[in-house]
């Protein structure tokens, strides 16, 4: 090892369980954290709850429930989700930890003694769901905040405030030399455009409330939701708690955020960690919304607030969670926004998996272990090649690399399918092995050999993306390297092990389980 890669998500208000918008970013990130680990770095993927908000402590009281009670019981309810969908997390963080206060109250007096904090009053639009206040322009016509549609309401309140308005250059400056900072495009585009049109002091505390963290220089405060959530990144990292541990992971590496809160970690964080004198992270990425696709064909945005939440849980019970993570990395551009329908849902699993991988796997190894249940003959010694199609197995290796970096999921498993398997189908349903293997077995043998090892290419770049699935295709075959050691260095090199071709996968009457048996979805 010796690379590190630090990789956090959004911390995630738990006032209610996850929904598949917030599975959708958890994913993602999974997706970048196990690839990276594949390519030989050590990661440090963090994931966590953001609980010192005013929405929770409410929640709290509606069940009758001590605010720290009901935030371990929520925090206990997301990790069982982000374990069930295979999310391979790092370390959680809750705002309520001892932890994070430490560190929150380290960095805010820090912020203040270096000048960068002052005491006024503030009266303006606040929106009780975001928890923040808003400009005239950034609510409708009735004044309502568009996220929630709910009505803002007028506040006043004396508070500290953090000059961000003073790190105007600096942050132009910073996206200047870090053109890379920001991603995709577009939310640079949006965030220069703030920056230098209104970047406005913010408003850091609250008065009046006991949950929440205590500001050290004025205890009668507490510090405010945003001021306090972003410091989750370095706190979890050991800022104030662990230095030591803080200086060797600190800058992260990728921020991986929903794009309705970019200007939050893309002005304001990095300004944040100006002011306390500490490098700003390295990247941040704002991915796009999951929206619903209703009966009538209306696509509508996925909230808790509006109801229409859909829980993972609910399709990993009723599928799998390879179902669930294939669906979002193949059919939701990352970068962009996507749309879920249980009919589509459907027609994705079945079409790409069920019928285009599954099938290909089940032919293979029913083939093999029927046929060749020893020694395969004519492969020993054999290099085997991928079945023809339009791209050198370098150009694959290397596209996929590119576009899995750059998040670019939907493309990285279009061009695998298109590269790898769908070539691979083709060139079984042109020499038909099955029925070759009757008249001349040594002849399917070659046949097979090349379908094995689009099996094995395909699997280690499915690894990051389906990480059962994919381990349960290479394992069913006797390859030499070990299924934990395996890279995309290793999809480079042909797998030419003499008993490569030995099935390892149980069978029954000469037939293998199937992959991903095909799914059924009534109109809902």
């Amino acid at each position: 090892m010796g690379r590190h890669f630090f990789l956090t998500t959004a911390i995630d208000y738990p006032n209610s369980r996850p929904h598949i918008g917030t599975a959708f970013e958890k994913i993602g990130a999974d997706v970048q954290a196990r690839y990276r680990r594949m390519e030989g770095y050590e990661v440090f993927f963090l994931m966590g709850n953001d609980e010192n908000t005013i929405k929770v402590a409410r929640r709290a009281a509606e069940l009758g429930q001590p605010v720290q009670a009901y935030c371990d019981d929520m925090a206990r309810q997301f990790r069982e989700v982000w374990s069930a969908l295979d999310i391979s997390l790092d370390d959680f963080i809750q705002t309520s930890e001892p932890r994070h206060h430490t560190g929150c109250r380290a960095f805010i007096q820090k912020v203040f003694d270096a000048g960068h904090i002052y005491k006024s009053s503030y009266e303006g639009w606040y929106c009780d769901g975001c928890e923040a206040f808003k400009t005239e322009k950034e609510l409708d016509e009735r004044k309502c905040c568009p996220a929630h549609q709910t009505p803002a309401v007028r506040r006043s309140e004396d508070c500290y405030y953090f000059a961000l308005s003073k790190f105007r250059e600096r942050l132009l400056e910073f996206y200047e030399a870090h053109p890379d900072f920001i991603q995709p495009e577009s939310r640079r585009n949006e965030v220069l455009q703030l920056v230098k049109a209104e970047l406005l002091d913010v408003n850091i505390t609250r008065s009046g409330q006991d949950w929440g963290i205590k500001v050290p220089f004025d205890e009668r405060y507490t510090i405010y939701v945003w001021f306090d959530a972003l410091l989750n990144y370095i706190t979890a990292a050991g800022y104030g708690t662990d230095m030591e541990r803080f200086n060797r992971l600190w800058p992260a590496d990728l921020h991986v955020i929903g794009k309705d809160i970019t200007r939050f970690h893309c002005a304001l964080w990095p300004a944040m960690c100006m002011a306390a004198g500490i490098e700003p992270p390295r990247k941040v990425f704002g991915h796009g919304f999951v929206f619903l696709k209703t009966e009538t064909g209306e696509a509508v945005k996925i909230s808790k607030s509006l109801g229409n939440a859909v829980e993972p849980m609910d399709l990993i019970t009723r599928f799998s969670p390879e179902a669930l993570r294939y669906y979002f990395m193949r059919e939701c551009p990352f970068p962009g926004d996507g749309e879920f329908a249980w009919q589509r849902f459907a027609e994705v699993y079945n079409s790409d998996l069920a019928n285009n991988l599954g099938n290909l796997f089940s032919r293979v190894v029913g083939l093999l272990g029927k046929n060749f249940p020893g020694d395969v003959p004519g492969t020993a010694g054999r290099t085997p090649t991928l079945p023809p199609g339009n791209s050198t197995r370098a150009q694959i290796i290397d596209r996929y690399r590119e576009l899995v970096e750059n998040l670019q999921y939907n493309q990285a498993l279009g061009s695998l399918w298109a590269d790898v398997l769908v070539p691979a189908n083709q060139h079984a349903e042109k020499t038909a092995p099955w029925s070759l293997v009757k008249k001349d077995p040594p002849a399917a043998a070659l046949v097979l050999h090349d379908l094995v090892e689009a099996l094995r290419v395909a699997s280690i770049l499915l690894k990051p993306f389906l990480p059962r699935l994919s381990e349960r295709i290479y394992r069913s075959f006797n390859f030499k390297l070990p299924w934990e050691s395996v890279s995309t260095k290793a999809a480079q090199e042909s797998e030419c092990c003499e008993n490569a071709l030995m099935v390892l996968a149980e069978l029954e009457a000469g037939k293998v389980k199937p992959l991903l048996p095909r799914i059924e979805i009534d109109k809902s």
